[in-house]
């Protein structure tokens, strides 16, 4: 007697409950965001907290866990959709902000004018690490072999330079103790101290980047077929790869001015997305910006709940989920082929 067996879900219904299920999964992360940490809330806290200003919660809500639930709300969107461009771009699965370096040039740029000039804050900062992150893009992509750059060579061109540049950072930290104490938390990649004046400066900027990298889905998809493919279907490469170049700087510069250097969110947002949309980037880039989020708060959340009463900064919880992926991904045959 043949056992029953339900048929799998056909790619039509599919596609229907991704969206619902991906918006479902987004607003239990914030829920989540909004209610756990060192203080527990109920749901019902949460809601007055939100919207009663006299309400015991309203100053946990409004002081402490909203600003930092927007921040990486914002940051988590900017670095996932940021991860999907890059690896759209270069047809790379381990194409990664971090691990191109782009982070890591706008954490370096950002660490200098703290020396130098004293300055932070988002404000003071947010051009310097877009300078930082369009500067490495390019010096990662010329030393890959610019035109000829294959996977594995802008891998190990994005790791030499990655290194690098963290090595510089730290020798500054070290030599500079008010640089270290300015920037502590933030080098580790931090959403402890979100204020809501830092999210609403940072929003313009993740806005422009999110318009700029959808509008792009495409050409990046004529990309991913080939050069010779996507010239012939008149895809204007070089303005791909600018607009793609300017995409990446806009968000990852945005995200790492408010953060610090978050590593290996947009290499595993990418690679989770794909599982369900298919590698064409038209499907594929608008759920990066949606699991972007999920994926940093919900490392976010963790962190605080590990070591109450106090917490795991989110850059670390995400390079100890991120490094063991890693691993994983370079063991699998042919997967910087």
């Amino acid at each position: 007697m043949t056992a029953l067996t339900a048929d799998p879900p056909s790619p039509a219904l599919r596609a229907r409950r991704l969206p619902l299920a991906s918006a479902a999964l987004l607003l239990a992360v914030l829920a989540l965001s909004l209610a756990l940490g060192a203080r527990p809330l109920s749901p019902t806290a949460v809601w007055q907290g939100l919207t009663d200003p006299a309400a015991p919660a309203y100053d946990v809500v409004h002081g402490m866990r909203l600003p930092r639930t927007l921040l990486g709300l914002l940051a988590g969107a900017a670095l996932g959709l940021a991860g999907g461009v890059m690896r759209a771009l270069t047809r790379n699965p381990l194409a990664d902000p971090g691990l191109l370096g782009v982070n890591a040039g706008a954490s370096a740029a950002v660490v200098t004018v703290s020396a130098v000039f004293g300055l932070s804050g988002f404000g003071g900062a947010v051009w310097f690490a877009f300078a930082g992150a369009a500067l490495v893009a390019v010096l990662v992509h010329a030393v890959g072999g610019g035109r000829t750059a294959t996977p594995a060579r802008l891998v190990l061109a994005g790791t030499a330079v990655n290194a690098a540049l963290f090595s510089y950072v730290s020798a500054i930290e070290l030599v500079d103790t008010d640089a270290l104490d300015r920037m502590r938390f933030w080098t580790v990649g931090s959403l402890a101290s979100a204020q809501l004046g830092t999210v609403a400066a940072m929003t313009p900027f993740v806005v422009a980047g999110l318009v700029l990298a959808l509008a792009l889905a495409r050409p990046l998809g004529a990309l991913a077929l080939g050069e010779d493919s996507a010239r012939a279907l008149g895809s204007r490469l070089p303005a791909t790869r600018a607009g793609a170049t300017l995409a990446v700087t806009l968000l990852c510069g945005a995200a790492t001015a408010a953060c610090g250097p978050l590593v290996f969110v947009g290499l595993l947002t990418p690679h989770l997305v794909v599982r369900f949309t298919g590698p064409d980037p038209r499907r594929q880039l608008p759920y990066c910006a949606l699991f972007g989020p999920v994926l940093l708060l919900g490392a976010d959340v963790l962190g605080r709940l590990v070591a109450r009463p106090g917490e795991v900064q989110v850059g670390v919880v995400t390079a100890v989920a991120g490094g063991l992926l890693l691993l994983a991904l370079v063991c699998r045959r042919g997967v910087v082929a």
